[in-house]
This record gives structure tokens, C-alpha cells and sequence, in this order.
């Protein structure tokens, strides 16, 4: 360990196999939890992060090792580890993917924090600098008041993003998504006005935030009313931005909720569509949807438009109750829908997912050549046996209905539609350039199958 200080490196490692998100200045969010993690080292350490994002990992020297990672990174995580393990350097690794996987993790790492890490991070370093660290170390879900503004300053300046977290935890608990396992089944909100504090603190640095939060609205009127007053807040402390973030269908049920959500900058919203059909909605326990009615999903978008907020609608592509034809007409469904930016993804079994245990014991995961195998967890590869769709019919049906779906003039067509439909030009824009984003991911490579 160094005489003068300690030295503590956070990576952001990327995976080289499909870039999704990393491709673009504009598309490319940085990591928070690093920043997180840097907030809550001690002063007495030095910190730096090295991010792939911006550029390709090459050694430098520290006494500490924290790596994170999502599951289509993990190889390239694991890769990064072993040269400092070469050089008897310990690393940590955390996030999500190791949180799922802690037993393989612990292969490649010596230390892994399972869950959130605000409760546990000191007993780390503590242990790390009395030569005593531990292999595992359980986060849990901690309350989420008095946390330390993290440290965007050390975040690579080139981030058209600064990510914003002002809650935590599901307790939707959809069968494809591991929220629920990582961040727990309770919604959990920071005070109000710690998040202001945050803005305020790098406020004039950025002039767009991503608000991380998987559903910035709650589950409830309760939430919704909270997420009001941070609104509200924005608008009073006067403090200009453009952001995004996601929540669920149910958030267009209070008009308020809407306008402040405008006034305070929003300009686009993600929203969990998922299908057309109530059989693969109920599949997925998607029980939002099912409520509100797939004959609805009109009616919620125009209640954003009015507001002059777009919509980004996620649709999902060989659910288990998809037949062949149902990839052609959900693709057909979405060019129809009045929606503005449009994610699409092919139905994939994540670490933690209630649908990953489930065809794991249907012995139906054919990418399990771990952790070789984690780079196809991307959401455009195929990587489950399809109980009524061939691999290659599937793939075939996939790159058709995205070449429908992001063909280049319906994008130009959605540009001039949104516009008129939310007579927000900047909405416009962010839709726009999100069509052209997920079509240079979804084109990328030709879709991988077993």
C-alpha cells in the first residue's frame, strides 16, 4: 500500500463484443454508482475512474481495485481483474451482475459487495486497510436519507448525461426484471431536498439529467405526490435543465403530476409497453398494463403530447406465449402506435429474474457457457430456447420487424409527428436522435443464436 495515501481505481468496464449504448457521445450514461462509491470513500484516499466509455482499458497503478459491471460487461470485468490479481492488486467488484452472481464473481475478484453498497463501503476500506478484506460483503437496502452528493466532478467531461438517482426498489416484481431482487420490493425516495441539493451542487455543468430511478413516479398516489414536489422544487429553486427519466403507465393518471413534470424540464418519459397482447402482458406479470388495457396505450401517450413530453414505449420480442406471427404483428402494432421513441428488445432471462430461475429449471437457457456467454445477454441476441419459435425463424422475424420498425423515413416521419403531437421541438429532437440510436444497436451485428 502506498507510504502517503491510498489509492482507489473505479472501472467502468464495457464490453467490445456489442457496444449498445457506448457508441455515440450523446448515448453514452455514466456511471453513477462509481460516483457513489467515490462519495463515500474517505477523504484520506485518492480516487480516480477510468471509464471505457471514453476509452479502452490500460493499466494504472493503485492499492485498490472497485470494478462494476451489468451482465453483458462481466467478461470484460473479469478480464480487467485478472491484471491486477496478476500483480497481487485486490479488487472489488459490485453491481448488479455480481450481486446475481457472487460465486462466480469470486472466481475472478477478491472481494464482492452483494446489493447496495452506502452500509457496508467503509467496512471495505476498513478491512482492506487492516489487511483483513473480506470475500463477501451484504449492502441490504438502506434507507436513502443523508447520503453524500456523488462525485460527478470525477465523472468523464464529455457526458452529455448527468445521472440523477432519487429512489429505489420495485414491488412490481415483473418476471423479466431483476430491480426487485437488486434494489428490493420496497420504494425507497431520498428527501427532497437532498436531490435539489445535488443539482444545485453541479448545477450550470450539465444542462441534461437522467433521472436513474426505474419508475420516477412510484407505484401509488402517495409516490406520485412526492415526486410532485421535486417537480415543484426544480421549478422554485429555479433550476434549468432538460431531463428523462422511466416510470409506469399508470403515472398519466394524474394530469398534475404531468404538467409539473413539464414545467420542471422534462421532454421524454420511458414507458414499459412491452406487447399488444394480454396473454404475454400476463406472462410477464406485468400488472400495470393488464389494468390500464393494451387498447388504451393511445389514450396514455396523448395525455404526455398534451404536455409536450414524448414517449419512449419498450416492447418486448419472443415472450413465451409469442407465436411467429406475433413478431410480425407486434412490429406492425408499434409503426400504428402514436408513439415517439421506440426500444425493442428480445426476451432475455437476467440474473436475479424470476423468469431466469424459472427456465433454468426448464433446463431452456442455451447461452450457459459462463461467463463467456454473458456478453449475449445484451437484448438483441438469442439466447433461450423459444417453446413455439425456431432460433432462425426467430431472428429472421426480429431483424424484419426492425427494419419496419427503424426504418430511416419512419424515423423522419416520428420526428415531424412528435413535433406536431407535442409542439415541443426538443422532444422532437430527443426522439429522434433515441429512433436513430437503437437503430445502430439493433444493426450492430446480425442477431447471434444457439
Amino acid at each position: 500500500m502506498s507510504a502517503i495515501a491510498p489509492r482507489l481505481l473505479l472501472i467502468n468496464p464495457v464490453s467490445r463484443y456489442r457496444l449498445g449504448l457506448a457508441q455515440k457521445d450523446h448515448d453514452k450514461l455514466p456511471p453513477l454508482c462509481l460516483a457513489v462509491i467515490a462519495a463515500l470513500t474517505p477523504k484520506h484516499w485518492k480516487i480516480k475512474i477510468f471509464d471505457e466509455n471514453y476509452r479502452t482499458f490500460r493499466f494504472k497503478d493503485a492499492d485498490l481495485i472497485g470494478i462494476t459491471a451489468y451482465t453483458p460487461n462481466a467478461p470484460r470485468a473479469y478480464e480487467i481483474a485478472k491484471i491486477y490479481r496478476d500483480r497481487n492488486i485486490p479488487v472489488v467488484m459490485g453491481g448488479i451482475h455480481a450481486s446475481m452472481c457472487p460465486e462466480e464473481a469470486l472466481q475472478y475478484v477478491d472481494s464482492v459487495v452483494i446489493g447496495e453498497a452506502e452500509n457496508v463501503w467503509s467496512q471495505v476500506l476498513s478491512d482492506f486497510e487492516a489487511g483483513k478484506l473480506q470475500k463477501i460483503y451484504r449492502g441490504g437496502f438502506p434507507e436513502m436519507s443523508n447520503l453524500p452528493i456523488p462525485r460527478h466532478d470525477l465523472q468523464h467531461p464529455l457526458y452529455y448525461w448527468r445521472s440523477v438517482q432519487t429512489s429505489r426498489g420495485c414491488p412490481m416484481n415483473c418476471d423479466f426484471c431483476s430491480v426487485t431482487s437488486f434494489n428490493g420490493g420496497r420504494f425507497r425516495h431520498r428527501p427532497v431536498e437532498e436531490v435539489l441539493d445535488e443539482i444545485a451542487a453541479y448545477h450550470g455543468d450539465y444542462r441534461n439529467i437522467f433521472f436513474v430511478d426505474d419508475n420516477i413516479g412510484g407505484t401509488n398516489q402517495h409516490h406520485r405526490d412526492r415526486a410532485k414536489e421535486l417537480f415543484k422544487g426544480i421549478i422554485d429553486r429555479k433550476l434549468k435543465f432538460n431531463w428523462f427519466s422511466q416510470t409506469s403507465i399508470d403515472f398519466a393518471d394524474d394530469p398534475e403530476a404531468l404538467r409539473l413534470a413539464a414545467a420542471s424540464g422534462c421532454k421524454l418519459l420511458l414507458i414499459g409497453f412491452e406487447t399488444e397482447s394480454r396473454d404475454a402482458l400476463m406472462s410477464v406479470n406485468k400488472k400495470n398494463n393488464l389494468q390500464k388495457g393494451v387498447n388504451n396505450y393511445r389514450k396514455v401517450i396523448k395525455k404526455y403530447h398534451r404536455e409536450g413530453i414524448g414517449v419512449l414505449g419498450t416492447f418486448i420480442f419472443g415472450m413465451e406465449t409469442d407465436h411467429p406471427d406475433d413478431i410480425t404483428r407486434r412490429a406492425r402494432f408499434i409503426n400504428k402506435l402514436n408513439i415517439d421513441g421506440i426500444q425493442t428488445s428480445i426476451l432475455t432471462p437476467y440474473p436475479g429474474t424470476r423468469l431466469c430461475k424459472r427456465l433454468q429449471e426448464e433446463q431452456r437457457i442455451e447461452a450457459c457457457n459462463f461467463p463467456h456467454d454473458w456478453k449475449y445477454y445484451n437484448w438483441e441476441d438469442i439466447v433461450i430456447k423459444h417453446p413455439h419459435i425456431k432460433p432462425e425463424e426467430l431472428a429472421k422475424r426480429m431483424t424484419d420487424g426492425w427494419k419496419l420498425i427503424y426504418h430511416p423515413a419512419r424515423i423522419r416521419t416520428r420526428f415531424f409527428q412528435t413535433w406536431f403531437n407535442t409542439r415541443n421541438l426538443e422532444s422532437a429532437i430527443w426522439s429522434f436522435v433515441i429512433n436513430q440510436q437503437y437503430r445502430n444497436i439493433m444493426f450492430e451485428k446480425p442477431i447471434h443464436f444457439f
